[in-house]
Parts: C-alpha cells; sequence; structure tokens
C-alpha cells in the first residue's frame, strides 16, 4: 500500500470495487482510493490510439479493435472491467484520450478551468469516479490548505466591477459562471497526486452531502506525452 496515502485524513483506502461504492465519506476523509498497483503495458494502448481531437473519447469498441502484446492486453482487460465495473453500478463511465483540456485565459485574476483547484458540483447525489492509467495524473488537496477564490479580497471586487455589467444578485452571478467552485491553495500548501491505476472516487457538493467536496485539479501534461484517463 502507499503510505502517501494511508497516512493521509482526506482519504480512505479500500481494497475491492464494492468497498469503493459502498463505504461512507465522513469528517475530513472526502476521497476514497482502490489502491491497485495494474500490470500490463498501458504505453502500447496510447501509441496506438487516434487522437482525433485534444480530447477523445475512446469506445470498448475501439480498444478490442487493438492488435495488442500480451501486456498490453492485460492492460486492455483491466479498462475493459472498470468500465464493466462502473457501469453495472449505475455510472456513465468515460475512458478519454488527452492532449489537453481548454485553458481559461478569459480573466487574468481568476481561473476556471479544470486546471485550477475546484470542487465539482451536482443537483442530485452522485460521486466523481476518475483512473489514470496513463501519462500525468491528477491532484486534490485538503479543505484546510485553500480557500475559496470569490472569498479573497481583491479577487472579490474585480468579480463585482465584473457583475455590474450584467443582471441579477452577485451570489447568484458567482453560482452561474462557476467562480464559487474554484479554490487557491495556501502557502506551503501540499497537494496530493493521486498515482497511476488507482480507481478513485471523489466527493460532490450536492444537497445531501456530508462532508466537504473534494478539491481537486487536472495536472500539467508531460511534454509529448498524453493521458488516458477514465472518468465519471
Amino acid at each position: 500500500m502507499d503510505h502517501q496515502f494511508s497516512d493521509n485524513s482526506q482519504i480512505g483506502i479500500v481494497s475491492s470495487f464494492s468497498d469503493l461504492v459502498i463505504s461512507h465519506f465522513k469528517g475530513e476523509m472526502n476521497a476514497l482510493c482502490w489502491n491497485r498497483n495494474l500490470e500490463g503495458d498501458f504505453k502500447e494502448i496510447v501509441s496506438q490510439l487516434q487522437l482525433k481531437d485534444n480530447i477523445t473519447e475512446v469506445s470498448a469498441e475501439d480498444l478490442l479493435a487493438l492488435t495488442l502484446s500480451e501486456k498490453g492486453d492485460i492492460a486492455r482487460q483491466t479498462i475493459l472491467n472498470d468500465l464493466q465495473l462502473l457501469s453495472d453500478f449505475g455510472a456513465s463511465p468515460s475512458l478519454n484520450l488527452l492532449k489537453n483540456y481548454e485553458r481559461d485565459d478569459e480573466f487574468d485574476f481568476i481561473s476556471t478551468d479544470v486546471y485550477s483547484f475546484h470542487v465539482d458540483r451536482s443537483p442530485i447525489g452522485t460521486d466523481t469516479f476518475l483512473c489514470t492509467y496513463y501519462g500525468a495524473a491528477s491532484d486534490i488537496i485538503p479543505n484546510h490548505q485553500v480557500t475559496q477564490k470569490i472569498l479573497i479580497p481583491e479577487i472579490r471586487e474585480k468579480l463585482k466591477e465584473l457583475h455590474q455589467d450584467s443582471e441579477g444578485d452577485f451570489e447568484t452571478f458567482l453560482t452561474e459562471y462557476f467562480f464559487d467552485l474554484h479554490y487557491e491553495p495556501h502557502h506551503g500548501a501540499k497537494p496530493l497526486n493521486l498515482g497511476l491505476g488507482h480507481l478513485w472516487r471523489l466527493a460532490v457538493d450536492h444537497p445531501e452531502q456530508k462532508v466537504l467536496p473534494c478539491v481537486h485539479r487536472a495536472p500539467a501534461e508531460n511534454d509529448g506525452e498524453y493521458r488516458l484517463l477514465l472518468i465519471c
């Protein structure tokens, strides 16, 4: 087991998919990890897939059409099994080949893209599942090590100036444009990298949620390297 996960009060460690989906978030714990050391050659799969856009969704049929070595096939079976487990659970998993996400550079004082630390929000009770099979992996950060960006005085003032040109309540404006979902790490904050091969379940902001939502971000991609990511 990876000790950086086991010694962290934000993370619960499980050893099976069934434990991953039935365990409850509680206290500071808003991330659950099915800790795995996957076998197989995921790089071989990535090298054979065709990137059509910066983000290309890969279907089970796309995976099955690849001609792979024995190690490549082990990796393929792992991904197909994960897709099946999540689908049977009632989730809608998506396997993405990623060059990069779109950057939000509209404002110089606040970013609302996925490279910024943020939480996911849903109107219904749900969770975010993700697993990075290849490439750079996502980060999470403890809630006490971040401040909501809309509460930082200089950012809030600039948002108020921006709001003057639109109608409606200021707080509604912040929600409608997703400014309230983004967070600024404190000086000396210690993000945790989610690593490769582990299947994660992260707490989402929704009406029935009993814990704080998990603050996370997409990583800067490694030069010349695609990511292979399962997410739902």
